[in-house]
Order: structure tokens, then C-alpha cells, then sequence
């Protein structure tokens, strides 16, 4: 099951060990709407942000600076469960509730999806993001990277995090590789009903990056 836990602007409550960061691996990646939305933390009222990778120290940092609560669910090992074939509304959704954390009184603000979106076959997509969907309030933010241009990703998510001056690196170091899905403007719109593309950008890298 993924390992999940809340951090508190100060605190941290933990239900999972913060996760090893490699060695970083390629270049600081330039990603304009991710440094958008951190902009748009700056000087704001308290949030709450959605975390959907593993729990690492830099992303807590820079979290951190901002009031808001920060809520991590590396939903990474629970891949191969969500990508079973078995029937989305009667056993998916209630697995990804069990692998998210328990509904708050308060809503979320932010989701960072970093490159899972990737990894998901359609049916666990749709699964994942309705039961985030649930959790977030009217107009939130969910930030995410998919493998656009590239016919191939590596064969488990990144180790994306923000740097100082809002790129993103990715710590995870080379491996094994396998299709990418490549999934298309319009197949997160059949996947993923309750979202709208606000921005979207073609990265440097051949990642599209939309908010």
C-alpha cells in the first residue's frame, strides 16, 4: 500500500520514512506554469496542497514557506493494484480512497501530480483524479507532466523537485524504460471529466506540462 503523511508548516506527522534522494541526474528542468503556481502561493492565504509522489525533503522545504498544510501520498507503489483490470467504480475508487488520506474539513487547494499521470492506464486515471477531485474545492489546481513527444519514459515515475527558483530536477537516475502512453489534450479530457486545461506548455525535454 503507499505510504502517506500530512506535514504541518512546521510539523511533520509521519505514517512514512521521507524517501531516499539520489544522486541528481540531467539538468534543472524549466517548468513555467509550475513556477506560476508557486508564484501564486506567494503572499497568499493558507492552502492546502495535495502531494502525489514520494515524501522528500526539498519539496517540504519549499512548501514550507508558504502557510498552508502540505498532504503527501506517494501512490507510486500502488500502481500495479490501480492498473489491474478490474471494474473502476466498484473497485478502484474505493482502493484510492484507502490509498489517500482520509477527506479533511478542508478542501485542497493544489495537486501535484509531477509525472504519474503517465502511469496510470486510463480507467486508474479517471479512478485517481475523481477521488482527488473530491477532496479539492471549486477551482483548484492540479499540476502535472506528461510524456508528450517521447515514445518512451522511464519505467517508473521521477523524483521531481522544486528547486530554489521554482525549476524542477529530477533525482531519479537512469533505468529501465517502457512505452510511453502519450496521452493527448483530449484524452485527459475523457480520463479526467471533472478538470479543465487552464495552461498548457511543451517543455524543452518533450514533457507537456499543464496546470
Amino acid at each position: 500500500m503507499a505510504g502517506a503523511f500530512a506535514a504541518e508548516a512546521r510539523g511533520v506527522n509521519e505514517r512514512r520514512a521521507v524517501a531516499r534522494e539520489p544522486l541528481a541526474v540531467g539538468e534543472p528542468l524549466n517548468a513555467p506554469l509550475f513556477h506560476s503556481l508557486m508564484q501564486g502561493l506567494e503572499g497568499g492565504g493558507r492552502c492546502v496542497v495535495l502531494d502525489l509522489g514520494a515524501a522528500r525533503a526539498a519539496t517540504i522545504a519549499a512548501f514550507g514557506r508558504f502557510r498552508c498544510r502540505l498532504d503527501i501520498v506517494d501512490l507510486a507503489d500502488g500502481l500495479v493494484a490501480l492498473n489491474s483490470d478490474v471494474d473502476p467504480r466498484s473497485v478502484l475508487r474505493p482502493l484510492v480512497d484507502a490509498l489517500l488520506l482520509p477527506r479533511s474539513r478542508e478542501a485542497t487547494d493544489v495537486v501535484l501530480c509531477w509525472d504519474l499521470i503517465n502511469y496510470l492506464k486510463p480507467p486508474a486515471l479517471t479512478a485517481v483524479m475523481e477521488c482527488v477531485a473530491a477532496r479539492c474545492r471549486r477551482g483548484a489546481l492540479a499540476h502535472g507532466l506528461v510524456y508528450y513527444s517521447a515514445p518512451r519514459m522511464p519505467d517508473r515515475p521521477g523524483a521531481f523537485v522544486p528547486m530554489d527558483d521554482h525549476r524542477l530536477l529530477n533525482l531519479a537516475a537512469p533505468g529501465a524504460e517502457r512505452p510511453a502512453p502519450r496521452y493527448s489534450p483530449e484524452d485527459l479530457a475523457r480520463c479526467m471529466p471533472r478538470y479543465t486545461v487552464e495552461r498548457g506548455r511543451l517543455l524543452r525535454n518533450g514533457m507537456q506540462e499543464f496546470l
